[in-house]
C-alpha cells in the first residue's frame, strides 16, 4: 500500500546486501552486515557536543561543502570523503547517489524543488563529524543527512541535539537512535521481528539463538530477546560465544533440546560463524526438517553462505533488490561505475528531505510528520520511523537452495 508520503512512482527497492570489497574489516569497534561494514562504536569521549564548542570538533576536513538543488530548505549530507581509502570510496558513492536522486527531483516537473543539499566531509573520525554538523548547524541547515559510522554518528547526534535539528543517520546500531536522531537503516529488532513472524506464521513453537560475544553480537541478542516476547515465543535457549569453533558446543548443549521439540528453530545471524554451526547440526545428526536456520540479512549474497550443504533451506530476512537495480543503470551512466550497494540508502534520504509534508512544514521535519504510522516509500522499500528513532522496513523472507537465495514471501513490515 502505498504512502501518503511517497514520492512518485517507485518500485519497493533494496540496498541490494550483496557484499562488496569495500569496508571488510572486522577490526574492534566495526561490524559488517550485508555489504555495511561500518563502526558500531559508542558515544565518544571529549568531543564538542554544542555549536560553538572548541577542541577536537575544529578538526573538519572541510568548513564548506560542494551544492546541489535549488530548493529554499538547506539540508546537509554528512559523508566521509577523505581518510581511510575504502571508506572514502563508499561516501563518494553515497554522495553520487544523492545527487542523482537530486537530479531525479529536477527532471520530474510533479515534485517540487524544496531543498538544497551542501556536502560536508566527515573524513574518517568522530571528531570530523562533529565538525561537520557544527558546521551544518552553522550555516542553517534545518536537517542533516549521514553521517556513517557509529561513532560519528554519536558525535554528530550530538551537536545536531544539541541545536535542535533534526538528523537521519545511516549507521546500524540502534542505541544511537533518539531525541530527533532517526536511523535509516535495516537495524536487528527489524531483522528479528520479520524472521520471527514468519517462523510462527510456519508452525514453529520452540526457538533458540547463538550470537557472538561482540557489541553487534549483544544488540542482535538483545534485539531476539525482545521481539520473540513481542511474538509469544519464549526465548530461553540463547548460547553466547567467542569464536566459530566454538559452535560444536553450543550444538551439544542445544541437542537435548532439539531431540524433544523444544527447539524447532535455531536464529544463527552471524555469517562469519553460521557455517560452523551448520556442520555441528549435521555432525550431530540435526537435519532440516528438525530444525529451521534462520539467518540475518548479513547473509545476503555471501558466497560461501550459499555454497555450504548444511546451510540449504535456512531463511534470512532482505531488503527486496528491485530499488538497487532500478538506479544501477542510471548511476552508471553518470558516474561510469557501478554503485555500492549501501548506494539506496542515500538515494532516499535526499528523496525524503525533499517531501512536501516534511520539508515545508511548521517546523521543518517535525517528529509528528518524521514518525508518521503510514511511513515512507524509497529505494529500499516500504518503511517507517518510531518514536524511538529506529526505522522499520518492510523485509522479504529468502531461502537458500542450490547455491542460490529465492524470496519465499514478499516484503512485510
Amino acid at each position: 500500500m502505498r504512502s501518503r508520503y511517497d514520492w512518485g512512482n517507485w518500485a519497493r527497492g533494496a540496498l541490494a546486501f550483496a557484499l562488496g570489497a569495500l569496508l571488510t574489516s572486522c577490526s574492534p569497534g566495526t561490524f559488517q552486515i550485508g555489504s555495511r561494514t561500518l563502526g558500531w562504536g559508542n558515544p565518544p569521549t571529549n568531543v564538542g557536543t554544542a555549536p560553538n564548542s572548541a577542541g577536537p570538533i575544529q578538526q573538519a576536513p572541510q568548513t564548506g561543502g560542494e551544492r546541489f538543488g535549488r530548493g529554499p530548505v538547506q539540508v546537509a549530507l554528512l559523508l566521509p570523503l577523505s581518510g581511510e581509502p575504502s571508506l572514502a570510496e563508499l561516501g563518494k558513492s553515497l554522495a553520487n547517489s544523492s545527487k542523482l536522486a537530486m537530479a531525479f527531483i529536477e527532471a520530474n516537473p510533479n515534485i517540487a524543488e524544496n531543498t538544497t543539499i551542501t556536502l560536508r566531509d566527515t573524513g574518517d573520525s568522530a571528531a570530523g563529524a562533529a565538525a561537520a554538523a557544527n558546521a551544518a548547524v552553522q550555516s542553517g541547515a534545518k536537517l542533516i543527512l549521514g553521517p556513517l559510522k557509529g561513532d560519528q554518528v554519536a558525535a554528530a547526534g550530538a551537536v545536531a541535539r544539541a541545536a535542535g535539528v533534526p538528523m537521519i543517520g545511516f549507521a546500524n546500531n540502534p542505541a544511537l537512535a533518539g531525541q530527533g536522531v532517526y536511523l535509516l537503516s535495516v537495524l536487528p529488532d527489524a531483522e528479528m521481528k520479520r524472521s520471527l513472524a514468519y517462523v510462527k506464521a510456519q508452525g514453529r513453537r520452540g526457538i533458540g539463538g547463538a550470537f557472538p560475544s561482540t557489541p553487534y553480537g549483544d544488540a542482535l541478542a538483545t534485539a531476539f530477546r525482545q521481539q520473540a516476547i513481542a511474538a509469544g515465543f519464549a526465548p530461553n535457549a540463547v548460547y553466547t560465544f567467542t569464536a566459530a569453533n566454538e559452535a560444536a558446543q553450543i550444538v551439544g548443549q542445544a541437542k537435548q533440546q532439539i531431540d524433544r521439540g523444544m527447539i524447532d528453530t535455531l536464529f544463527i545471524p552471524d555469517r562469519a560463524s553460521a557455517p560452523a554451526f551448520a556442520t555441528a547440526l549435521a555432525s550431530a545428526g540435526v537435519g532440516r526438517d528438525a530444525v529451521q536456520i534462520v539467518g540475518s540479512a548479513d547473509w545476503a549474497g555471501d558466497q560461501t553462505i550459499l555454497s555450504t550443504p548444511g546451510l540449504a533451506g535456512a531463511i534470512f530476512p532482505a531488503v527486496d533488490e528491485a530499488g538497487f537495480a532500478a538506479i544501477t543503470g542510471d548511476y552508471q551512466s553518470r558516474f561510469g561505475t557501478r554503485p555500492h550497494p549501501m548506494a539506496t540508502i542515500a538515494y532516499t534520504a535526499t528523496i525524503l528531505a525533499n517531501v512536501n509534508t516534511l520539508s515545508m512544514a511548521t517546523p521543518p521535519y517535525n517528529p509528528g510528520l518524521v514518525t508518521s504510522p503510514s511511513g515512507f516509500n524509497g529505494r529500499d522499500g516500504q518503511f517507517r520511523f518510531l518514536s524511538n528513532g529506529r526505522a522499520e522496513y518492510a523485509l522479504v523472507i529468502k531461502t537458500i537452495e542450490t547455491g542460490a537465495a529465492t524470496t519465499v514471501e514478499g516484503p512485510k513490515l
